[in-house]
């Protein structure tokens, strides 16, 4: 049966079309101010890429901070039940998983059924956010993109001390007008980032295997800073990371299909 999921979040919306065990399409979006809208605009975009069209499917579900304005679906779900649903669907042997998105983090640890054990929140602070790095990208006068592979080339990444993003910035900027090079600030910008996180998974209890989901994961400065930290390898998935509350939510969809339609 082919079933969708459709997740709707502060700064990208995602739509993943699957087949049972196989995805045939997928697709990601800006956010709008608008949710109802952006989830449409997605999703037509991720049926178009499936080639197939709404009355093709068995079952919709819908996340994220605007899921409860989609229409098109049946039901809706946490971002956490998802992302943890979509993990698990890819990789079984996964315990915990860091999900940061672009307003909050999560951390959320497994058993072998892939059940949530226990989870953490934070969506108090934007420092261990994609807001996060928007700003200080923002800040350095870089794409977003960027920060990963500048990081790469750092030889002394800066240390930043405050604990919130206004007082990060203010030491970003005394670090620029110091002359200190790009590669050094974006490093030290992902490490800041990778420590606030890091906080958060440990106090969940982190257990192996262990992965990231959400836009963040796509940094590979973030990352890497991240394996530092927790010392240890975070596993690579094998779907776009951003796309894992939407896969989750269309693993949902199928397991709640039934006679109904979208």
């Amino acid at each position: 049966m082919i079933t969708a999921g459709c997740d709707v979040g502060s700064l990208t919306t995602k739509a993943v079309v699957l087949n049972g065990g196989r995805v045939l399409g997928h697709a990601l979006v800006r956010s709008s101010f608008d949710p109802e809208k952006s989830a449409a605009e997605v999703m037509d975009k991720a049926l178009q890429a499936a080639g197939v069209t709404m009355d093709d499917l068995g079952f919709c579900v819908g996340t994220g901070y605007g899921r409860e304005r989609i229409k098109f679906v049946k039901k809706t779900f946490s971002e956490i039940t998802c992302h943890a649903k979509g993990v698990h669907f890819l990789h079984p042997t996964i315990r915990t998983v860091i999900d940061v998105g672009g307003q909050d983090c999560k951390a959320i640890r497994l058993d072998a059924k892939g059940e949530i054990e226990k989870f953490l929140t934070n969506d108090k602070c934007a420092s261990g956010t994609g807001r996060f790095l928007e700003v200080m990208a923002q800040l350095l006068g870089v794409d977003l993109e960027d920060l990963g592979r500048m990081a790469a080339r750092a030889t002394a990444p800066v240390t930043l001390a405050g604990a919130c993003t206004v007082w990060a910035q203010a030491e970003v900027v005394v670090h620029l007008n110091a002359g200190r090079p790009m590669p050094d600030l974006a490093a030290g910008v992902n490490e800041a980032m990778a420590s606030r996180i890091a906080i958060l998974a440990r106090a969940v209890g982190i257990e192996k295997d262990v992965c990231m989901s959400g836009g963040v994961a796509k940094n590979a400065g973030v990352v890497a800073a991240m394996e530092k930290g927790l010392g240890m390898p975070l596993r690579r998935l094998k779907v776009d990371p951003q796309l894992m509350g939407a896969l989750g939510a269309a693993v949902i969809a199928r397991e709640k299909a039934g006679g109904n339609r979208c």
